[in-house]
């Protein structure tokens, strides 16, 4: 089975979207995982005077971590799924929060009069985008000067064990369920992408050819060690000027 890829990815989650906070919601410590690398930003003054931008927001779960770890700020979420963004638009959002019906690639490209944003937070979006380092050369357009990018990602350590522990997951629990749902193909897509995609190690150094800075790796905790990390990165090294404001 190939990878689902752009439209067909994009239809896969919008047939998805009904059950998914759902699934998402059995998988301990999925929320609370995307809460702590939002933290990881480490957003000055809760957020305000920010513009943050969520890449890849879907229901709009990466949306209320950012919200909760910047409330204060800002958002433009934005995603390529329509039925993902329905899911995420029937939930309550101040007026700060927008969201936007996009692809990574089509903001990045046509709207660049959004920007420049404070810091970009992609949760579980790399891994699915056809040419990732388009993407984060877009980021990097999309970033203000020593702006914050977080990065909460499938991105195995490149340890057997780990693998092996993500394969047993998927075949016991994530594909068995997504299959009564419906939605095989797009669960076998996600073990499937994740092996093929790129290690911790690997992508931390895809992040600094892409000319990010002091780029960093975080492991999450619970089960999930080891399969999902928080990656955080600069836009360049900030003047003490924008160290303060930021």
């Amino acid at each position: 089975m190939t990878l689902l890829r752009d439209h067909d990815l994009a239809r896969a989650f919008d047939h998805a979207s009904h059950t998914y906070d759902g699934l998402t919601a059995l998988n301990p410590g999925y929320r609370t995982g995307l809460l702590r690398s939002a933290r990881r930003l480490a957003l000055p003054a809760d957020g305000a005077g920010l513009h943050l931008l969520d890449l890849g927001c879907g229901t709009g779960a990466s949306t209320r971590a950012l919200l909760r770890a910047a409330p204060r700020a800002r958002i433009t979420a934005v995603d390529a799924s329509a039925g993902m963004l329905r899911r995420a638009l029937v939930k309550p959002w101040p007026a700060r929060v927008r969201f936007l019906h996009l692809t990574a690639e089509e903001f990045a490209t046509t709207r660049e009069d959004e920007g420049p944003f404070d810091a970009v937070f992609a949760a579980y979006l790399f891994r699915n985008v056809t040419d990732p380092d388009a993407v984060l050369r877009a980021v990097r357009q999309l970033l203000r000067p020593g702006g914050r990018f977080a990065a909460h990602e499938y991105s195995l350590s490149g340890s057997p064990g780990h693998r092996a522990l993500w394969s047993a997951v998927c075949r016991g629990v994530v594909i068995p369920a997504g299959t009564l749902t419906g939605d095989r193909s797009l669960y076998r897509h996600l073990r499937r992408s994740v092996v093929a995609f790129d290690t911790a190690p690997e992508f931390a150094a895809r992040l600094t050819r892409a000319g990010l800075t002091s780029v960093r790796v975080a492991p999450v905790a619970g089960w999930q060690t080891g399969i999902v990390h928080t990656f955080l990165a600069r836009n360049g090294n900030p003047t003490t000027t924008e160290e303060r404001v930021l």
